[in-house]
C-alpha cells in the first residue's frame, strides 16, 4: 500500500464545492492562520473511512502521507497514525511520537492537532515527564502550542489535571485566538469534571482572561454562575 495508493482512493472522493468551502472555513486567505492551504474536498467520515481502509500501512508510508499539500491527505494520515499507535508496542509508539513531533509543520490547523494530539502526544507522556508539553507551548508556532494543551485531553479524562492548569497559565495572555478557545475548552472539560478544581482556577484569573477563553470555560455552568463571571461578580 503506497502513498499514491491512498492518494489515489482520496482524490477519487474530492468534491470541488466542498473544497471551496473548506478553504474558507479553515481560513485558507492571505494573513489568515490556514493561508495557502489546499482541499480536495472530502467530508470527515469519509476520510475516516480511507484511513480504516489502508489502516495497515507502514508508518514511513504515512508520514509521506501527513506532508502532502491537501489538507485531508494529512488529517487521514493523522488518523491511521493515531490507530497505528493505538495498536503498537512500546517501541512503535515511541516512533510515532518522535515522528509527529518532527512533523509539526504539516500538523498546521486546528482539526489537524484536535484529531491527534491528545491520542498520540498525550497518550505517550501520561506516564513519562511532561517537560516537552511545555516546551512547546513556548513555541512560536501557534499550532505547537495548540498541541501542548491539546495533549493534556489525555491526562483530563483520566481526572489527572494539574499539567492542563499549568499550561493555562502559560497560555493565559496567548495572542491567537485559536489558543484562547483551546485552553477554555480544556478548562471547560476539568469542570465537567470537577467544578471546584476549575473554578479554583478561575476565581484569580478570570478578570485577566481573555474573553473567548472564559466563556468557553464557564459554558456548562448554571446561568447565574456564567452571568456572574461574565459581569465580573465573583
Amino acid at each position: 500500500m503506497a502513498v499514491t495508493d491512498i492518494q489515489s482512493r482520496l482524490i477519487s472522493l474530492g468534491d470541488p464545492a466542498i473544497a471551496r468551502h473548506s478553504q474558507r472555513f479553515f481560513k485558507t486567505g492571505p494573513g489568515e492562520y490556514g493561508e495557502g492551504d489546499r482541499f480536495r474536498g472530502i467530508r470527515v467520515p469519509q476520510i475516516r473511512a480511507v484511513a480504516k481502509e489502508f489502516r495497515h500501512a507502514a508508518v514511513a508510508d504515512v508520514i509521506k502521507l501527513l506532508e502532502s499539500q491537501y489538507h485531508e491527505d494529512r488529517l487521514c494520515a493523522l488518523f491511521m497514525l493515531v490507530h497505528l499507535y493505538k495498536k503498537g508496542d512500546a517501541a512503535l509508539q515511541k516512533k510515532i511520537y518522535d515522528l509527529y513531533l518532527k512533523s509539526t509543520d504539516h500538523i498546521n490547523n486546528w482539526d489537524l492537532v484536535d484529531s491527534s494530539a491528545e491520542h498520540i502526544v498525550g497518550a505517550y507522556l501520561f506516564e513519562k515527564s511532561r517537560k516537552p508539553l511545555y516546551t512547546l507551548a513556548k513555541s512560536r508556532s501557534l499550532w505547537e502550542r495548540r498541541i501542548s494543551i491539546m495533549a493534556t485531553f489525555h491526562f483530563i479524562r483520566r481526572n489527572d489535571f494539574d499539567d492542563t492548569l499549568r499550561l493555562s497559565d502559560l497560555l493565559l495572555h496567548d495572542k491567537e485566538d485559536l489558543i484562547h478557545k483551546a485552553v477554555g475548552w480544556m478548562l471547560r472539560e476539568i469542570g465537567n469534571r470537577n467544578q471546584r478544581v476549575a473554578e479554583e482556577f478561575l476565581q484569580t484569573r478570570y478578570a485577566r482572561m481573555p474573553r473567548t477563553m472564559l466563556r468557553y470555560a464557564i459554558e456548562k455552568y448554571s446561568d447565574g454562575r456564567r452571568r456572574q463571571y461574565l459581569s465580573g461578580e465573583i
